[in-house]
């Protein structure tokens, strides 16, 4: 809709921008990216939402940060008990018995995120079992294995900026 409605007062929306600072990947938009230029890169800690980082072999891992765009765009979604989403902040994978739902037709070993039963957004993982292949699991089978979640924030903050 803030598409498509122009508020009086209201400056047009400038795409996002991607910007690779060090080995790390930032989100921002075009405003800050201006002001940021005039920041020497040495004295640049962070722009923007950290996306993830890339690591010393080339690839690149998604952090946290990008929990809100994963979460907005996801195909594949799961959704935890509230007895399973303390165990899954801690870092454990998630157990059949902590399902609440599953979105349907969700392939083996697929990126997934992790929703509370009130669809807050706490992290994401890989599928462990199809959808089908779930519905046959006992209650203590894996679902989703655990990849990263927002109690990194408090777990790692040393480490993440």
């Amino acid at each position: 809709m803030n598409y498509l409605i122009k508020i009086p007062g209201q400056e047009p929306r400038s795409p996002p921008l991607l910007r690779l600072q060090k080995d790390k990947v930032f989100l921002l938009n075009t405003p800050i990216n201006n002001l940021a230029t005039s920041i020497a890169r040495p004295n640049l800690i962070s722009i923007g939402q950290c996306l993830g980082k890339f690591t010393k072999s080339g690839k690149f891992k998604l952090g946290i940060g990008s929990l809100d765009v994963l979460a907005r765009w996801a195909r594949f979604k799961v959704w935890v008990k509230p007895n399973g989403e303390l165990p899954f902040l801690y870092g454990n994978h998630v157990v059949k018995a902590h399902l609440g739902r599953i979105t349907e037709d969700t392939p083996e070993h697929q990126g997934v995120v992790v929703l509370s039963m009130a669809d807050v957004p706490l992290g994401f993982g890989v599928s462990a079992r199809s959808t089908v292949d779930t519905r046959k699991l006992d209650p203590t089978g894996l679902v989703v294995f655990h990849q990263a979640d927002v109690g990194e924030y408090l777990r790692d903050e040393d480490s993440l900026f």
